[in-house]
């Protein structure tokens, strides 16, 4: 599942009357912003892509937010709107298309223009009377952005869930703080995934000679409960706990995962898992709690140092999993209480988290290949 977004539409005010609605916005995560008028003025406020005819994103319209003038002919493919789309796309911009759909014309021509350009912005009176369902269906193949425009917190639910995989995003037009905090949940909420953990079996702790050992610091506060998704086999993870527990020989570091050798692989978002060797700041990585909640966390900053490293072997139903860790008692894993256990103190017998996917993985992607790995 792809990470959904939101957008703002600017109210029609002056510059000091949307000004503090587009900082909330940003600092709610929201950094693309439709307006027409006063790019110098947002582009000094952050790094916000401004959506608009001149825009870092180009916007074209045939009614709403276009030229009023201009009306959908029979013929829709010879439109000026798609005319102008292929030539800016030719021209290597980035194009929005901004459609009010009330009919089924218009509802077509979204699908036309939408395998043309980067994004489609759709606004209808009533989503229940013209669904998404078809529009999503139409270019569910295409890279194309699906936005909806919605009014309230409701309608950008309804959106995202639409046919299950709903739209890419939603664009809203703020009115209050609280409306755009609740709209900003609905997102993370809505990226956020779910891994099954199970408990598996500790049948061998073997301590080892020294490897490269990865930490990842990340720009998080990571909750007793929580770490991330790590092991040797791309199959098979261990949840390693985050540092958030302090003990008699330092203090907690709540931001950090002590992951592993730089060959273990970790979840990233999008059911994906990347090498630690590969992590560096700025990535995005998955924090997963005990139940197998997730969130996406940045990685501020990654330490690789040599370090005695540890094998921790486990069973689950006749399959073995394995994972080196390094061999200290700051590296817990999670029991199936839900609660860390130091691997100084983890015993053969004890019952780990654990999570097993079903898919092997070619360059970190889920596919559906049979791959051995021992």
């Amino acid at each position: 599942m792809s990470k959904k977004f939101a957008w703002i539409k600017t109210p029609n005010k002056s510059w000091d009357g949307k000004k503090e609605l587009i900082t909330s916005s940003l600092e709610s995560g929201i950094n693309h912003v439709l307006d027409l008028k006063d790019y110098d003025n947002i582009k000094k406020l952050g790094d916000i892509k401004v959506v608009s005819p001149d825009g870092d994103i180009v916007l074209v319209g045939i009614n709403g937010e276009g030229d009023g003038s201009k009306q959908l002919n029979d013929d829709f493919t010879k439109s000026e709107d798609i005319a102008i789309a292929k030539k800016l796309k030719s021209e290597n911009k980035k194009v929005a298309s901004y459609i009010e759909i009330t009919d089924k014309g218009y509802e077509e021509f979204a699908v036309a223009i939408g395998k043309i350009v980067d994004y489609i912005i759709l606004l209808a009176k009533d989503w229940t009377v013209i669904p998404l369902e078809n529009i999503i269906a139409e270019l569910g193949k295409e890279n194309t952005k699906i936005i909806a425009y919605v009014e309230n917190q409701e309608e950008g639910q309804l959106a995202i869930e639409t046919l299950e995989i709903g739209t890419d995003g939603i664009i809203f037009e703020p009115t209050s703080f609280n409306q755009i905090k609740e709209i900003a949940k609905i997102i993370e909420d809505s990226s956020s995934s779910h891994y099954d953990l199970k408990d598996a079996v500790v049948t061998d702790i073997k301590s080892l000679s020294s490897g490269d050992r990865v930490c990842i610091d990340t720009s998080s506060m990571l909750n007793i409960g929580e770490g991330m998704l790590i092991g040797s086999y791309s199959k098979t993870m261990f949840l390693i706990h985050s540092e958030t527990l302090e003990s008699e020989y330092v203090a907690s570091r709540p931001f950090r995962v002590n992951a592993g050798p730089v060959q273990a692989y970790i979840m990233v978002p999008n059911n994906k898992t990347r090498y630690l060797s590969e992590i560096e700041t700025g990535d995005e990585v998955l924090a997963v709690d005990k139940n197998g909640n997730t969130r996406t966390v940045i990685v501020g900053r990654v330490k690789i140092e040599k370090r005695p490293l540890m094998l921790i072997e486990a069973e689950y139903e006749d399959l073995k999993i394995r994972t080196l860790v390094q061999n200290a008692e700051t590296i817990r894993l999670v029991n199936s209480d839900g609660e860390p256990v130091s691997v100084s103190d983890l015993k053969i017998g004890d019952k780990v988290k654990i999570h097993i996917d079903d898919n092997a993985r070619h360059f970190g992607i889920a596919i559906n290949e049979t791959i051995i790995e021992k």
